[in-house]
């Protein structure tokens, strides 16, 4: 009998008890080896640093490290598992940042949903960190944590489940449009979920443009009258819903152009698809199971569909984003991910297919060049936007990535 991808994961986490460790980049052989590196040698660094706080990024890795910091309360598409359960996911994604683009990442998973205690617990620990990467926090919570800490450190602060899945599926969005000849001002899109990854999509897709867009949550379409939305909710209805329609997600997905999918498994039928206006673009992203299976929609007369799954073409994978973002960030001291360089990260994604068609949208996951291209061109965006600490060649910065993935 085959075994599941999942019953093979649970093997192979087993047989490696998770995956990253932590590693000296030097050889301690000798006294002076340690000398050198601790006791009694280790104190001018300290002496040079606390004189000069910036010193900090000259003689300690802080440039190059990165928080993964979750409490476990959304993990994947399976809801709030705790801290515990979150571990193998930041594991995973320390991994990714790893493999990807030289960043050393470590998880950190917290006992608390309570959102001072996650800001004070992150902000207390800053220090040791060159950027923060926010996970799988539970909406609405997610946007005031994200929001305070932003305004509180003077690092990175990005939440890669609102601001990743948006920005790389802009970026196939964007070459799903060159195929099928249609602009952003025209197209009518719906997006199912108002959680994180949704309303994140949302106000990008209105910055690029987009002028009819539908926001549905599992009531249905968002919209002013709705009595149950909460703050986040309320500010979606006014930028969204120009005609103010009410409805399900099927009423709200008649005559559209693009489906967005950021929601729940198997909640978009072969009908809803057949709705949608000609030459539609399904992207079903919903983890581990899509709103609808890919092969359902094509055969429902969907043009263009792209999942969150590796073994659908047109993977939508976070993955894609922010490695590259973070390693352009930290080498360039970024004191934010600002909206310049998240555009400039969607655009070079988007830009690497030379020849988009129905199954390549978006560039392989595995393209060497993904995050150089992208690191080069997040740092240009942060010294252009005047968030960047120092200034870099962006070649050199792509350049240095590609050193990093060589020496991996």
């Amino acid at each position: 009998m085959n075994e599941s991808v999942y019953e093979k994961s649970l093997r192979f986490h087993e047989a490696h008890q998770g995956k990253i460790e932590l590693k000296s980049k030097v050889r301690i052989k000798t006294g002076d080896d340690l000398s050198l590196a601790y006791t009694p040698g280790v104190a001018e660094p300290c002496r040079m640093i606390h004189s000069n706080k910036d010193d900090v990024y000259r003689y300690t890795s802080k440039g190059n490290f990165v928080a993964v910091v979750s409490d476990g309360s959304s993990v994947l598409g399976l809801g709030d598992l705790g801290p515990l359960a979150a571990m193998p996911v930041m594991e995973g994604k320390a991994m990714l940042f790893k493999v990807f683009a030289g960043v050393d990442a470590f998880p950190i998973c917290l006992d608390t949903k309570e959102n001072d205690e996650i800001i004070n617990t992150v902000k207390y620990m800053s220090p040791s960190f060159g950027g923060i990467n926010l996970e799988d926090i539970g909406a609405p919570r997610c946007f005031e944590i994200e929001s305070r800490l932003k305004k509180i450190l003077d690092i990175p602060v990005f939440h890669d489940d609102q601001h990743g899945a948006a920005l790389v599926m802009l970026a196939g969005l964007i070459n799903a449009l060159k195929v099928t000849g249609k602009k952003f001002g025209d197209i009518r899109v719906v997006i199912s979920g108002a959680g994180a990854a949704g309303t994140a999509s949302a106000r990008l897709l209105l910055k690029e443009g987009v002028r009819d867009l539908l926001v549905c949550d599992s009531t249905g379409i968002i919209q002013k009258d709705r009595a149950d939305l909460n703050p986040y909710k309320k500010e979606l209805a006014e930028l969204t819903n120009r005609n103010d329609e009410k409805g399900t997600l099927a009423d709200a997905m008649k005559d559209a152009d693009v489906f967005i999918g950021l929601s729940v498994g198997g909640i978009v039928s072969q009908d809803m698809v057949r709705s949608m206006s000609s030459d539609a673009i399904v992207f079903p992203l919903a983890n581990p199971t899509p709103e609808i299976m890919p092969e359902k929609a094509i055969q429902a007369g969907a043009r263009i569909v792209g999942t969150g799954r590796s073994d659908y073409p047109n993977q939508i994978n976070n993955a894609l984003g922010f490695p590259g973002i973070f390693r352009g960030a930290l080498d360039v001291r970024a004191r934010d991910i600002n909206e310049e360089m998240k555009f400039a990260a969607a655009n070079t994604l988007a830009s690497l297919v030379r020849e988009p068609s129905e199954d390549m949208v978006i560039p392989n996951i595995f393209n060497p060049e993904v995050a150089p291209s992208v690191a080069s061109a997040v740092a240009r965006a942060a010294m252009d936007s005047k968030v960047a600490r120092i200034r870099m060649n962006p070649g050199k910065i792509a350049e240095h990535t590609r050193e990093l993935l060589r020496s991996r």
